[in-house]
């Protein structure tokens, strides 16, 4: 996968947990660097093999991640938490939907500029792993733009924009072409890194040191 341009590009979703760790890593990098690189956050459907044909999540499908796997996931979670001092109230989440979070966000960063959503875009990830909120209800997403000063009933609106929909998705599918198979993925100059990565490592990917 390459992003050949001095931009840090971050693919992502909410309900990732690594995603917010990294995100977190990543922003203990920036804070510490000479000179940092602007970021770009860029969507990508964590669930998208378990959607059915309406776009929901088929909690049955088979996804090959079972107990085992989800005691692990647990297990780096509680690891990394720990290493970057991250507060999260949750170690995963299965159950909740970010799709409209992400149309949501998509519609803030679309009407209102890249300084609006960066600060939904941050409310958003609090409120799933800091505050345990359900980012998949409406409700909950148009409480978290008037926390930021937006209009909660147009984020409301957005999250049944078709065309918004259709945007997202071809995001999604732009993602995968350019060879993003799983997040966070991470992206700078030609290269990239998966996972929540260290600052350590980001100092390496962008600096080359």
């Amino acid at each position: 996968m390459t992003d050949a341009d001095e931009t840090l590009v971050m693919y992502s979703d909410y309900v990732c947990p690594f995603c917010y760790l990294g995100k977190a890593a990543m922003e203990q990098y920036l804070a510490e660097a000479e000179n940092p690189p602007e970021v770009e956050w860029r969507f990508y459907d964590l669930r998208a093999s378990k959607r059915d044909e309406s776009g929901d999540i088929d909690h049955g499908a088979d996804d090959s991640k079972d107990d085992a796997y989800f005691a692990q996931v647990r297990e780096n979670v509680e690891r990394l938490r720990d290493e970057y001092g991250v507060e999260m109230v949750r170690d995963f989440s299965r159950d909740v939907d970010s799709w409209d979070a992400q149309q949501a966000a998509l519609y803030v960063r679309r009407e209102y500029g890249e300084e609006s959503f960066a600060a939904f875009h941050d409310a958003v990830f609090e409120a799933l792993w800091q505050d345990g909120r359900d980012i998949g209800d409406s409700d909950v997403l148009a409480e978290i733009a008037a926390d930021v000063g937006l209009d909660p009933d147009e984020i409301r609106a957005a999250t049944e924009d078709a065309d918004l929909e259709a945007d997202l998705r071809e995001r999604f599918a732009r993602a995968q072409q350019a060879g993003v198979s799983g997040i966070p993925t991470f992206a700078y100059d030609g290269h990239a890194a998966r996972g929540a990565i260290p600052p350590a490592q980001f100092r390496r990917l962008v600096d080359g040191v």
